[in-house]
C-alpha cells in the first residue's frame, strides 16, 4: 500500500466522524485488522511513501504544537543530535506531517515530526510540512504507524504511548492498529506503563536496549510499595543521571534485586552490587559490579571504546604492579 494510499484509508471519509460513533468504530476495526496483516517492512515503505506527491510548505515552527499525546521519552539523545547536525550542514530532507490545530485557528498540531520541528526551531529555520487536516483517530494511525516504520522506539516507550492513548480514550483496535500489535501484547504493555510509576520510567528514560522481559522483570519487583522508594533512591544518587538511559535501567534493576523486596519468587543467589561511574563531564561512564568472585566494569559514552583498549593494554602491568603492592604490605 503506498504511503499517498495510507493517507486516504486514514483520512478517506472518516475525516469528519465526530457525533458518529458506528462510523468511528466500523473504521477503527478496518483500520486495525488490517494493521494487523501489514509488515514492518510495508509499514517502513508506506512511511517513506505517505507525503510523495503532496504539497510541501514551509511552516514557522512558532505555529506548531506538539501531537496530543507524546510518543517519546527523551528528546535530546545522540540519535537527536546527529539530525540536528544534519540538518544543520543541509536541509531538512523529509518533511513534518502537520494537521491544522483542532482547538486554536491559525495554528498547527504535529503528528510525526516532532524532532524536525523541534530542529528547525532551536536553528532559525522554517519547517518543511505537508498540512493535512484529520480527526484524532487518523493522527493516532498516522503517528503510530509512522514510529512503528522506522522501528526506532523502545519497548517502553511503545508502552507509555499506549497507555496514554488509552487514558486519552482511544480505542483498543485503534491503538492495536497504530502500533501493529494484538490485545495480548497491548495488555502487557499498558501493564507495564500502569504499574511502574511515571516518575521512575521518566528517569531510566528510553532503554533502546532493554526489551519487554527486562521491563516485566521490573514490574514484578515494583509490585511491592516498599521497592517504589528504594528505586526513586537510587535515581537521586550522584552520577545516575549522567549514566546512558540502558545503564540507568540496570542500576535501578539490579538494586532492586539485590536490596529491594523480592516478589515471591526468591532468588538463593546473591545480586551483584553496582555502583555508577562518571568522569570528565560525562565523556566516560561505567557501572561497576562485584558479586563474589567475580568484579566487572562496564563502560559507555564517547571515550568507552579507547579507554577500554587503553585499560585492555595495560592488564599486565596493572597486575604487576597489584602483586608488588600486596608483597610490600605484607614485609
Amino acid at each position: 500500500m503506498a504511503r499517498k494510499d495510507l493517507l486516504k484509508t486514514v483520512l478517506g471519509s472518516h475525516t469528519n466522524t465526530k457525533g458518529t460513533e458506528g462510523g468511528r468504530t466500523d473504521y477503527a476495526m478496518r483500520g486495525a485488522s488490517k494493521a494487523m496483516r501489514v509488515s514492518i517492512d510495508t509499514l517502513a515503505e508506506n512511511s517513506r511513501r505517505l507525503l510523495e506527491g503532496e504539497t510541501i510548505v514551509e511552516i514557522d515552527p512558532a505555529l506548531i504544537d506538539v501531537s496530543f499525546v507524546s510518543d517519546r521519552l527523551s528528546g535530546d539523545d545522540e540519535a537527536y543530535q546527529e539530525l540536528k547536525q544534519s540538518i544543520r550542514d543541509g536541509q531538512q530532507d523529509s518533511p513534518a506531517l502537520l494537521r491544522p490545530h483542532p482547538s486554536m485557528d491559525g495554528r498547527y498540531m504535529t503528528v510525526f515530526g516532532h524532532r524536525r520541528v523541534r530542529v528547525a526551531k532551536e536553528l532559525g529555520r522554517m519547517v518543511r510540512a505537508v498540512i493535512k487536516p484529520m480527526d484524532d483517530i487518523a493522527h493516532v494511525l498516522a503517528q503510530g504507524q509512522e514510529n512503528t516504520a522506522r522501528a526506532d522506539l523502545s519497548f517502553i516507550e511503545k508502552a507509555v504511548f499506549a497507555k496514554r492513548l488509552l487514558d486519552h480514550g482511544q480505542s483498543k483496535d485503534v491503538i492495536q492498529s497504530a502500533l501493529t500489535i494484538d490485545g495480548t501484547l497491548l495488555s502487557r504493555m499498558t501493564s507495564v506503563a500502569g504499574t511502574i510509576p511515571d516518575t521512575l520510567i521518566h528517569a531510566i528514560g528510553p532503554a533502546k536496549q532493554i526489551g519487554r522481559d527486562r521491563w516485566e522483570a521490573m514490574k514484578k519487583l515494583l509490585g511491592h510499595s516498599d521497592n517504589i522508594a528504594v528505586a526513586d533512591a537510587v535515581t537521586r544518587e550522584n552520577g545516575f543521571a549522567q549514566l546512558d538511559s540502558t545503564a540507568r535501567f540496570e542500576l535501578v534493576h539490579s538494586r532492586l534485586s539485590g536490596t529491594g523486596i523480592k516478589p515471591k519468587a526468591r532468588s538463593r543467589r546473591k545480586a551483584p552490587q553496582r555502583r555508577a561511574w562518571t568522569a570528565n563531564n560525562g565523556r566516560i561512564k561505567g557501572v561497576i559490579g562485584r558479586a563474589g568472585k567475580a568484579f566487572t566494569i562496564s563502560l559507555t559514552a564517547q571515550d568507552s571504546a579507547e579507554f577500554g583498549t587503553f585499560i585492555e593494554q595495560r592488564l599486565d602491568a596493572l597486575y604487576q604492579s597489584y602483586l608488588e603492592e600486596n608483597q610490600e604490605n605484607e614485609q
